[in-house]
């Protein structure tokens, strides 16, 4: 018996162990992006602020793509829903009016689980709720990719990832008085799981049509919220 219970306790560890997601380890980049948001003015009540990896970054000046003021872009490059957790005190601390969250195409790459990604964002958001409960979030869908492409090895054949990833998502958002943004389906080809190549800058990033989208379907619930 004292076998039986050493070995099902030794693989239950091995389960567990398996379950959780790869520790996060700050590296070059991220630390740069964060010494440079140090620099700036402190976010504030009044800023919303969008929050993800590359695709958020790579946008560069939101408020020129929204056309309006106190848009804080805090997205950086190769991050992880793990990562933006790390980082989040210092953003929490100015309590913002809101905060726009689309991470997880690397958590994918890292061969996460959706469910796994799942929880790390639902992490996140719950940090938010419990630091800065007057802050509004808007948690924004995974991306498709360019689906067989050659330069992105780490996401060949995670394709159905994203939309199971966005179904939870949705669900959940529903559940919890969180806010939801579909881009999904404006960045998919049709009847496939691909990124429309006229949106793509390198089969996984989107161009800036792809950002005049992006923009144009939040633009209406930032009107709202700099309005109340």
């Amino acid at each position: 018996m004292k076998r039986f219970l050493t070995f099902f306790f030794s693989i239950a560890a091995l389960v567990a162990v398996h379950a959780q997601s790869i520790p996060f380890k700050p590296y070059k980049h991220w630390n740069e992006r964060l010494a440079a948001f140090a620099k700036e003015p402190p976010i504030t009540s009044s800023d919303i602020v969008m929050l993800g990896d590359s695709h958020t970054e790579k946008a560069g000046d939101w408020n020129a793509l929204l056309r309006t003021t106190g848009i804080r872009n805090r997205g950086i490059i190769s991050d992880v829903a793990a990562g933006v957790y790390e980082r989040l005190d210092p953003i929490l601390k100015g309590k913002p009016k809101a905060i726009f969250f689309l991470i997880g195409a690397n958590d994918v790459s890292h061969n996460l689980t959706p469910k796994q990604v799942f929880d790390d964002i639902c992490r996140v958001v719950e940090k938010i709720k419990k630091d800065s409960p007057t802050t509004k979030i808007y948690l924004e869908s995974l991306l498709p990719f360019v689906v067989g492409s050659q330069r992105w090895k780490t996401l060949e054949g995670k394709e159905d990832c994203m939309p199971a990833i966005n179904a939870m998502l949705m669900d959940y958002c529903k559940a919890n008085d969180v806010g939801f943004v579909n881009l999904y389906p404006r960045f998919v080809k049709k009847g496939t799981k691909t990124l429309r190549l006229e949106l793509s800058l390198d089969e996984l990033h989107i161009n800036r049509l792809g950002y005049k989208i992006w923009a144009h379907e939040i633009a209406p619930i930032i009107k709202k919220l700099q309005h109340k």
